[in-house]
């Protein structure tokens, strides 16, 4: 068995890959859901959300970087 060093991961990669997993793929996956639901508004909004929010997330990580 093998120890993983993760004591190179930066900060801010560490945020992104957070703000991944907790906002934009549930959005995306919710909206697969509805899709398969016959809720094709529904479906899209919530995609396009997901989709917006990375977008949203990268133009603020490229101010503070």
């Amino acid at each position: 068995m093998t120890i993983v060093n993760i004591s190179d991961i930066s900060v801010e990669l560490f945020i992104a890959v957070m703000f991944f997993l907790l906002i934009v793929a549930p959005l995306v996956s919710l909206g697969v859901l509805r899709l398969f639901q016959g809720r094709k508004r529904s479906g899209f909004t919530l995609i396009g959300s997901g989709v917006l929010g990375y977008f949203v997330f990268q133009l603020v990580a490229g101010l503070f970087s």
